[in-house]
Order: C-alpha cells, then sequence, then structure tokens
C-alpha cells in the first residue's frame, strides 16, 4: 500500500506530536515499573507515562471532589448551627411572650373576680336601702294618716266648744232671774271643764303636729341621704357592668359570633339561675315607675345579659387545649406538607411538648368519637352548642367515651404521636357548620377575658 505525499507529511506530524508529548510525559511521569515477586517466579508490571497521568488525574479529581464535599458539610454544619441558634432565640422570646399573655390573662381574671365581688356587695347593699326605703315609706305614710286623724278631731272639738258658747248664750239670753241662773250653773261649769279638756287636747295636737313635722323633716333628710347613697350604689354598679360585660362582647364579635343571636339561643335553652330576673317594683299603687326603677332594671337586665354571656362563654371554644409548656409547631392554612412536601391545606392548628402532656376540652359538650382517624390517629371529637364542634388528633390515650358529656378544663386525653404525624404534638381543629375556621380566632379572642 503507497500513501500519498501530503498523506506521509501528515503521519509524520502526527508521529512527531506523540513523540513530543511522550518526552513531556517521560520528564514529569518517567515510566516505572513494579516488581511482584513470589516463591517462584519475578513479575513487573509497566507503569507507562501515560498510565500515570491518568492515575494522577483520577486521584487529582478525588481529592478535589474530597475537598469541596467537606467545605459544603461544614457550611451546611455552620448553617445549621445558626438557624438552631436563631430557633431557640425564637423559642425563647416565644415563651416570654407566653408568660406575659398569661400574667395579662391572670391580671384580667383577677379583676373580673374583684369586680364581681364589688358588685354582689353592692347588690347587698342595694337591698338594704331598699328594705330601709320601704320601711322610711311606711312610717311616712303612719305618720300622714296620724296627722289627719289629729286635724278631724281637732276641728271636731272645735265645732262641739261653738256649739257649746251659742248654747250657753241663749240660756243667759232665755233666763230672768237667780232660780234659772243658779239652775244652769251646773251645765256651764260641765261646759267650763269640757272646754278645757279641749283645749288641752287643741294644745297637744298642736304639739303632736309640730313632732310630726319635725319627724317629718328628718325622714326627708334621710330620704335625701339614702337617695344620694343609691346614686353612688348605682354608679358603682354600673361600672362593674360596664367592666363585665363590654368584654364578653368585644370577645364574641373577635370571634365573628352574633351576640344576639347567641343570647337569644341560650336564653331559650337554659334556665341556669331559676329563670330572667324579675324588675324591681317600689310601689303598689299603679303609679308610673321612678327614675330609679328604671336605673335598677336595666342593671338587672346587664346582670343577666351578663350570666347569658358566661354561660354562652363555657359552651364555645374560648380556651387552650393545652395548659403546660408548648409551642405552636404549624398554624392553620396552607402550609407544605411535611410529608410529601406539596402544598396543601391546613385545617388546625399544631400544639408540640412532651408525651403524655394532659389535653383538656376547650368547652362544654358531648363527645362524638373517640376512636382512630385516618391521618388523625387517635382522635376525640367532642360537639358544643352554636354547631361548633372540636377535634384533638395524634393523642397517645383517650380518656373519654362516646356520649359523654364533658366541661371545660376537663381532661380528655394524652399528647402523643399517633397517625400521620413526624413528631409528638396535638393537631388541633374547630369547625363551625362542619367548615373548619382558625382556631386561633377563639383563643385570641378570650386572651383578655379569662
Amino acid at each position: 500500500m503507497f500513501l500519498s505525499e501530503d498523506q506521509g507529511d501528515i503521519i509524520d506530524v502526527r508521529t512527531q506530536l506523540a513523540i513530543k508529548t511522550h518526552a513531556i510525559l517521560e520528564k514529569y511521569f518517567p515510566e516505572r515499573r513494579v516488581f511482584l515477586k513470589s516463591d517462584n517466579d519475578t513479575r513487573f508490571i509497566r507503569l507507562r507515562p501515560a498510565t500515570q497521568l491518568v492515575a494522577f488525574a483520577g486521584s487529582a479529581a478525588l481529592v478535589a471532589w474530597a475537598i469541596i464535599a467537606t467545605a459544603i458539610v461544614l457550611m451546611d454544619s455552620i448553617g445549621a448551627g445558626n438557624f438552631r441558634e436563631q430557633a431557640k432565640r425564637d423559642q425563647r422570646t416565644y415563651q416570654a411572650r407566653l408568660n406575659d399573655l398569661s400574667a395579662q390573662r391572670d391580671g384580667r381574671a383577677e379583676e373580673a373576680l374583684a369586680a364581681q365581688e364589688r358588685f354582689n356587695a353592692a347588690l347587698a347593699q342595694i337591698s338594704v336601702m331598699q328594705s330601709e326605703l320601704l320601711n322610711s315609706e311606711n312610717r311616712r305614710r303612719e305618720l300622714e294618716t296620724g296627722i289627719d286623724v289629729i286635724q278631724t278631731t281637732l276641728r271636731d272639738t272645735m265645732k262641739d266648744r261653738e256649739a257649746a258658747r251659742t248654747q250657753i248664750a241663749g240660756m243667759m239670753d232665755e233666763g230672768g232671774g237667780a232660780v234659772q241662773v243658779a239652775a244652769s250653773t251646773a251645765p256651764v261649769e260641765f261646759l267650763a271643764d269640757a272646754l278645757s279638756r279641749t283645749a288641752a287636747e287643741r294644745d297637744q295636737v298642736i304639739i303632736d303636729a309640730q313632732d310630726a313635722l319635725l319627724q317629718a323633716d328628718e325622714l326627708t333628710q334621710k330620704i335625701t341621704l339614702m337617695e344620694e347613697q343609691n346614686d353612688a350604689i348605682f354608679r358603682q354598679l354600673e361600672e362593674a357592668m360596664t367592666v363585665s360585660v363590654a368584654p364578653l362582647d368585644r370577645m364574641f364579635r373577635a370571634a365573628g359570633m352574633p351576640t344576639d343571636r347567641i343570647l337569644n339561643t341560650v336564653r331559650k335553652g337554659y334556665s341556669g339561675q331559676g329563670g330572667p330576673l324579675t324588675p324591681l317594683s317600689f310601689t303598689t299603687r299603679g303609679e308610673q315607675p321612678t327614675v330609679d326603677t328604671l336605673r335598677a332594671n336595666r342593671l338587672l337586665n346587664q346582670m343577666d345579659k351578663l350570666n347569658l354571656y358566661r354561660i354562652a362563654a363555657a359552651k364555645a371554644p374560648f380556651a387552650n387545649p393545652v395548659q403546660d409548656s408548648f409551642r405552636f409547631t404549624s398554624q392553620f392554612g396552607f402550609r407544605r406538607d411535611p410529608k410529601t412536601g406539596g402544598r396543601r391545606m391546613h385545617s388546625g392548628v399544631d400544639f408540640a411538648a412532651g408525651m403524655g402532656t394532659p389535653l383538656y376540652a376547650t368547652a362544654d359538650g358531648v363527645v362524638t368519637h373517640a376512636g382512630w382517624g385516618s391521618g388523625y390517629g387517635r382522635l376525640v371529637k367532642i360537639q358544643h352548642e352554636f354547631g361548633i364542634e372540636t377535634r384533638y388528633a395524634h393523642m397517645s390515650k383517650m380518656r373519654v367515651k362516646v356520649g359523654q358529656r364533658v366541661s371545660r378544663g376537663q381532661r380528655i386525653g394524652d399528647m402523643g404521636a399517633s397517625g400521620r404525624v413526624t413528631g409528638v404534638h396535638l393537631h388541633y381543629e374547630v369547625r363551625v357548620g362542619g367548615q373548619p375556621v382558625n382556631p386561633m380566632i377563639y383563643i385570641k379572642a378570650a386572651n383578655d377575658v379569662f
């Protein structure tokens, strides 16, 4: 086979390039031989420059990869450390905030209790003042009746005295001698004695009337003082009612619950303390009620409203299901699914604490489910008034049964990690009419009241 001149030149160039390359490799990677000796024979492995270059390149790549991987691991470790420190700082800040909220809640509870005690004391004082006012009214009526009787007797006595004087004058005009005068002496003396007694009775009546007027003035002053005291008591009661009713009203409105409908529902279905309070009445004469009567009736209506609010508050989930130390790990709304990584709706809030942490009912109600729920693990459902349902999921132990009535603050189970979870926590839901709502609306609305 013959090659052309151009092809020969190309081959020569390649050969020279290969020779130069080999020379360069020989300079840095001289040919080496690795001898392998056994009992009967000795062999060697020839390490050509190209082979050494490949081995060197592979070793360098391996070392570079190890350095890069180590740097990445160190950077991740440093970043994770910073994240943990930040999480710890956030946890401490949140714990301090929770402690502040707890202190504020305790303060509000103490203020409400003090207001209730002041209200009870004022109500007792009102009862005493009302009794004294009724007694004063009765004494005033008795005095008025006595004065009328005395005045009537005085008028009758004066009429009798005038009639006796007229009769004596007639007898004196008709008599003409000593016999008639002597005969009429006894009746005249009798009439004089009667007139003297009548005058004495009149003077006594005048004295009694003056005493009655003085007593009436004293009673008037006492009534005025009592009215001032009643006004002060009414003001204290009105302030106490404002302090007690206004926070409950704001709590229901903040939770989006219509107060009028709630109060009507409670009023229809709950007899509580013996039914509605009876309005006060200070008169039996059929007269129009006084200003104090209307004011007292308004206070009684507010007391009835306060009572209804307290009953309704016990039937709605205005409480925290976890009373020990905890932290929120997931809020209500769309979030990243911890299992699949996808985005999905989270229909409650998550409370994380230790295994076996006590869990409590957030309102009065009836247990409608106490068993295993798909994805929920050990699940307890409680049906409350006003179409509200609460759910407590992932329990380690359930302490209630279906059909059992529970009260707010009653222990219903222990925190666990059953069902579809990544760790120990409570998944807490609030549903209204079957639709999930944010439980924090109710919890936050009650922070300033309970």
